[in-house]
C-alpha cells in the first residue's frame, strides 16, 4: 500500500513538472573567435501549432564580454512581404561594471523579454544578430530563444 501511494505522489509530481505542450527554447553557440556583426542566427521553431506566450532572449557570457550591455536585433518574417523586427538593449551589468545575470564563477546567463503576447507559428523562422558599434564580440558564448506558452494544454 506504502508503495502504491508513493508511486502515485512520484508520478503527480512528475506531472506537476512538465513543460506546457508548446513551451520552446534552442541554443546558439557562438565561436571562440567572436560574434561578428554579420554573423545572424537562424532559430527554427519546433512546436506543433500556433501558440501565443513569452517570448525571451538568452544569452550566456563570460568576464571577456567589455560592456555593460548588448544591443540585439530580434527578426520575423509576418508574410512574404513583411518582417517584424525588435530591437533590444539588455543590461548585463551595473553602473560598478557588477554583472546582474546568474552564474557560477565567470559564466552568466542574463535574460530579456522580446514581447509578453508574441505569436508563435510551426515552423516559424527567428533571426538573432548584434548590432553593437564594433563588427565581433568576444566573450559571449552562447545565444537562446525561449518561449512560454500562454494557452493552455488540451486535457
Amino acid at each position: 500500500m506504502r508503495n502504491t501511494l508513493l508511486f502515485i505522489l512520484f508520478t503527480l509530481c512528475l506531472g506537476a513538472c512538465s513543460p506546457g505542450h508548446n513551451d520552446y527554447s534552442d541554443f546558439k553557440n557562438i565561436s571562440p573567435e567572436g560574434w561578428a556583426y554579420a554573423d545572424t542566427l537562424n532559430f527554427k521553431v519546433d512546436i506543433d501549432t500556433t501558440s501565443t506566450g513569452n517570448l525571451s532572449l538568452a544569452l550566456r557570457h563570460d568576464n571577456n564580454y567589455g560592456y555593460s550591455n548588448l544591443w540585439i536585433e530580434v527578426s520575423h518574417r509576418i508574410d512574404s512581404t513583411t518582417v517584424d523586427r525588435d530591437t533590444l538593449n539588455i543590461t548585463l551589468a551595473d553602473i560598478y561594471g557588477r554583472w546582474n545575470g546568474k552564474g557560477i564563477g565567470t559564466s552568466f546567463q542574463a535574460e530579456a523579454v522580446v514581447s509578453p503576447d508574441y505569436k508563435l507559428n510551426a515552423g516559424d523562422s527567428i533571426q538573432v544578430r548584434h548590432i553593437m558599434r564594433v563588427d565581433t564580440l568576444e566573450g559571449i558564448s552562447q545565444i537562446g530563444l525561449l518561449f512560454i506558452s500562454n494557452d493552455t494544454p488540451d486535457e
